[in-house]
């Protein structure tokens, strides 16, 4: 069955500064991929918990698992820090498990990834994130953003100046959606795994086995 709801998108960014440019480039790709069609939600990163730090059922961890599941596919923007992605965006990746019990959160979820630097032009962070996104066995989209001195790039009121960083979200976000609307209805197909098949089988078999004992 083809889905036919708007794709749902899930953003996350790594900076709780009160003009966070991580935050503000995820804000205006939001705006961007909403006009394409898009469902669009946040995870509001303050008050999580750094990992281990809580058990997993703290409020915050839960709201942010629960997002996870809702998405069809995300976007992760993070300043680049030290020549990496933050500690906040790596707090909320290391949230999220690969599995909870039979479900996988993020397996099979499009993911595009941007970052924001105060210096000039890197792809360090993104570079981080793509090998997460493929960790967590996402669909990490060809494009992605990384936004040089970001405190030029944006306007009083937080939207992005035009330039040619902008053009490059409206890109990124372009092909995110698409990419979603391909992928979502696939993903079963997609990341059906013959090891894991043969793993459920030999765990049947054991159950099986020990029932007949009992």
């Amino acid at each position: 069955m083809t889905s036919t709801h708007p794709p749902r998108i899930l953003f996350l960014y790594g900076s709780l500064r009160e003009r966070s440019y991580s935050r503000l480039a995820a804000e205006e790709a939001a705006r961007i991929i909403t006009e394409l069609g898009a469902e669009v939600r946040f995870f509001d990163p303050r008050g999580l918990p750094l990992h281990g730090a809580e058990p997993d059922t703290h409020p915050k961890v839960q709201e942010l698992r629960e997002l996870s599941l809702w998405s069809e596919g995300q976007v992760w923007s993070s300043p680049e820090l030290h020549g990496n992605i933050s500690g906040l965006m790596k707090t909320q990746i290391d949230w999220i498990p690969l599995a909870m019990g039979a479900i996988r959160p993020t397996q099979g979820r499009t993911l595009a990834v941007m970052q924001v630097s105060g210096g000039s032009q890197s792809f360090n962070a993104v570079n981080t994130m793509r090998l997460l996104g493929r960790w967590m066995r996402m669909f990490t989209i060809p494009n992605q953003s990384s936004v040089a001195k970001a405190y030029q790039e944006f306007h009083e009121d937080g939207t992005m100046k035009e330039s040619a960083y902008r053009d490059r979200i409206v890109d990124v976000m372009e092909e995110l959606y698409r990419f979603t609307l391909l992928l979502r209805d696939k993903t079963a197909e997609l990341t059906d795994r013959y090891s894991e098949r043969k793993a459920a089988a030999a765990k049947a078999v054991a159950e099986t086995a020990q029932k007949a004992v009992q």
